[in-house]
This record gives structure tokens, C-alpha cells and sequence, in this order.
């Protein structure tokens, strides 16, 4: 091999270094923009679920905890989940809400709105203007 020879490969070889360290340059700039990217999306995951457990235990905690029988639940009908009262007539609007999970939107938001202007029994008007998002 010449000197020429081995003087060409070398500049090639210099070359492609000089590629590589750019490139690896680059990644490592995008590499610390996506650390806090990582973060930020951890951080929302994380809220996420906490919401959802949350929303998840106040569902059932009506449902499973042991208390005394209420004495109002046995003077007629209750939103579905709740201790609600209402009339038969609101029972049967929720009843024709086709998708399941819109129904128990529906019936969360009427039961919210109930507990805060704290209405004793839900009939169709409070229902219509409380179900409307």
C-alpha cells in the first residue's frame, strides 16, 4: 500500500468521523429536549390514573360500604348508582339513553347538580335542564 493510498483512506476515515460526531450531536440535543417531555408525560399519566381511581371509588363506595338503610330510598325510586331519589318518569328517560356509558354520564351529572342545590327528588324538568352538558 502507498503512502497515497493510506493517505486518502485516512482522510475518508476522518471524514465519516466528522459525520458521526455530528449526527451524534444531534441526538444528543434531541435526546435532553425529550427528557422533560418524558417528564411532563409521566407527570400526566400519573394524574390520569388518579383521577380515574378516584372517579372509580366514588362509584362504587355507594354501592359496597355497609350503612343503615336510608328511610327516603324506600319512598320510591333512585338514579341508578346513587341515593337519589326521582320520579318513575326520569328512570324511564335514562332508560332510553341507548350507549351505556353515556347513560351513567348522564345520571353522574343529574346527581351532582342534585347535591349541590341540594333537591330532594328529581323530576323531569330538573332532569332535563340538569342532563344538558
Amino acid at each position: 500500500m502507498s503512502d497515497r493510498d493510506v493517505s486518502e483512506r485516512l482522510s475518508g476515515l476522518e471524514a465519516r468521523l466528522g459525520r458521526l460526531e455530528t449526527l451524534l450531536g444531534e441526538l444528543h440535543g434531541k435526546l435532553d429536549h425529550a427528557g422533560g417531555g418524558l417528564a411532563d408525560a409521566k407527570a400526566g399519566i400519573q394524574a390520569w390514573v388518579t383521577e380515574y381511581v378516584s372517579l372509580r371509588l366514588q362509584q362504587l363506595v355507594p354501592e359496597t360500604c355497609e350503612h343503615e338503610p336510608d328511610a327516603t330510598l324506600s319512598e320510591g325510586p333512585v338514579l341508578p348508582g346513587t341515593r337519589i331519589r326521582c320520579t318513575d318518569e326520569v328512570l324511564h328517560r335514562l332508560g332510553r339513553i341507548p350507549i351505556p356509558f353515556v347513560r351513567q354520564m348522564v345520571t353522574q351529572k343529574v346527581a351532582e347538580t342534585a347535591r349541590a342545590e341540594n333537591v330532594g327528588v328529581i323530576d323531569v324538568p330538573f332532569f332535563e335542564r340538569a342532563a344538558t352538558f
